[in-house]
């Protein structure tokens, strides 16, 4: 299972659900399953789910074929409908018995979201959706990919369940017209039972997500809102659907806040710029400090008088996931997927945790009824979970670089783009760099590698000849993995000994401000402040146990 698949229920096998559906007992259940192929072979598995429920399933199906005739019928009274909807239920074209067709992306999803909408006057949420790979329909596999995440965005935003494209079999389909896989079947039949009788956890009610690499593709601290991508394609799609998918569950009742390391004063242009789908007023809060996470989303559970279980914490940033899971076990808390692929997954998680079978007009209210209750949100602590054990468990490479020499670009480029961990915000040109290296300074680069990949370079440090550490940057990337001390601690080790740090806050470097005043004793003032590298080893000499070093 990769990363961000929905977590289809392991099922019997079909003898074991086969004398499941004969000894079923209970209160009567009338069920029409809904589906374009043969529904027939999961009928038996169908029956043992209801039974483990305690309820005596009687499962009709429709004819092959005719599912769509048959929903532009009345539905018959006192039977409970569940539709197995597969992409060609919504995108005609994207039937595989038919062959490989054309269609225009945009118009595509409009046609698709008229027929998502008229599935749902009908059976609300009763809907289980198959993310089966579509043909290439849409002229590239760029825009063929973007469609499907499209039609996964819709059919979540109508709170039906989201299964895998691993449950599809095209030869199944092909040969027989039964488009589930023979090893998912039982696990699709107690999806469908879920989704006629309800599920037994309790709907969450808040939803909390991080902005950047989730909300939108990049760091608008570093990149400006013209540098990240929240649209309708290429970066920006994957995030574009997620704001779709929030959109609809604000519509639905949900409340959803925003929770970021960036001050309010960087992030409320954007929100309230209006070219993406949700805007500042959408958001019941947004909570924007460099406090920890679990500590902010603790603040807004307080202010909104809701219990922590009622919350789903997404970020893209799995040492942000672990720390909220510590210190908030209660929050359900989801990983906001890296890649397109992951999407149908990751919405059908969600999906799940926000099930919601009627809405009404309180609910399409509730957002704006909140906001009036919440004046102003203070973190109580600043301190969040301790993740140590998380962090040596990454397995972190670090690797210090000598640039003083060759190649210089990529930290230049660094200490030129950097805002937030940046030591005093200035800027450097590369002749600049190189008279202060002429005159006996030294520059610095470091990577970071750990058990998922490279994280590239993410330091940069430039001393002069006298020992004063003059620009000091760290990507965004890294923060919470204390990476700023396995460096100097590095430094340290190879005989470089800073003597003092050039300082000077700036609007966007709060958390440098918050770094150095953890060395001293409050927070830093503008100019140089002294370094003592004996005291400093002494006190974080454990840090460097979290990296493996190389340079």
């Amino acid at each position: 299972m990769t990363t961000g698949d929905w977590p289809l229920p392991k099922g019997p096998s079909f003898l074991e659900a086969k004398r499941l559906a004969e000894s079923a007992s209970g209160p009567p259940l009338a069920l029409l399953i809904g589906m374009s192929g043969t529904a027939e072979p999961l009928v038996p598995y169908i029956r043992a789910a209801a039974a483990e429920r305690g309820r005596d399933a009687r499962v009709s199906t429709l004819p092959f074929g005719t599912l769509a005739q048959s929903l532009r019928e009345p539905p018959a009274p006192s039977v409970i409908e569940v539709l197995l909807l597969f992409p060609w239920d919504l995108v005609p074209e994207a039937d595989w018995r038919t062959g490989v067709a054309s269609v225009d992306p945009r118009g595509a999803v409009t046609e698709a979201e008229r027929e998502v909408a008229r599935l749902v006057d009908r059976v609300g949420g009763r809907m289980v959706y198959v993310a089966a790979p579509l043909p290439p329909i849409a002229g590239t596999p760029e825009a063929t990919l973007a469609l499907a995440a499209a039609l996964c965005g819709l059919v979540a935003s109508a709170g039906a369940t989201i299964l895998s494209g691993t449950c599809f079999s095209l030869a199944g389909y092909l040969n027989s017209g039964l488009p589930v896989v023979g090893s998912a079947m039982g696990g699709v039949g107690r999806v469908v039972v879920e989704r006629a009788i309800g599920r037994v956890s309790e709907s969450a009610k808040v939803l909390v997500t991080d902005f950047d690499n989730t909300l939108w593709a990049g760091v608008l601290a570093e990149d400006g809102d013209r540098g990240v991508w929240h649209q309708a394609a290429g970066r920006g799609y994957r995030h574009f659907v997620y704001q779709t998918y929030l959109a609809r569950l604000k519509e639905r009742g949900t409340l959803i806040a925003g929770v970021t390391r960036n001050s309010l004063s960087v992030v409320q242009p954007i929100l309230e710029s209006g070219e993406m789908v949700l805007r500042a007023d959408d958001f019941v809060a947004v909570l924007a400090s460099y406090h920890a996470k679990s500590a902010q989303i603790a603040s807004l559970a307080t202010s909104l008088n809701l219990g922590l279980d009622s919350f789903v914490f997404v970020d893209d940033n799995e040492v942000e996931i672990e720390e909220v899971s510590r210190a908030l076990p209660a929050v359900r808390c989801v990983k906001f997927p890296s890649r397109e692929d992951d999407l149908p997954g990751f919405l059908g998680q969600l999906a799940a945790h926000f099930a919601r079978e009627v809405s009404t007009a309180e609910d399409a209210d509730r957002t704006a009824l909140y906001r009036r209750r919440l004046v102003g949100i203070v973190p109580e602590g600043a301190s969040g979970a301790d993740i140590r054990d998380f962090l040596e468990s990454l397995g972190m490479r670090l690797e210090l670089t000598d640039r003083s020499q060759g190649d210089r670009t990529r930290v230049v480029q660094l200490i030129n783009k950097t805002n937030q961990f940046n030591l005093n915000g200035r800027r450097w040109s590369d002749e600049e760099v190189g008279e202060v290296l002429a005159r006996g300074g030294r520059l610095f680069g470091a990577s970071l590698s750990d058990r998922s990949g490279s994280h590239g370079e993410i330091i940069a440090c430039l001393l002069g000849p006298s020992g004063i550490v003059e620009a000091w940057v760290m990507s965004c990337r890294v923060f919470q993995r204390r990476v700023e001390y396995g460096f100097l601690l590095g430094l340290l080790d190879r005989g470089v000994r800073p003597v003092a740090l050039r300082f000077a806050a700036t609007e966007r470097n709060e958390p440098a401000v918050q770094f150095l005043g953890g060395l001293g004793s409050g927070p830093p003032s503008n100019g140089l402040l002294p370094f003592d590298s004996s005291a400093f080893s002494a006190r974080y000499r454990a840090d460097a146990d979290l990296f493996e070093a190389r340079g």
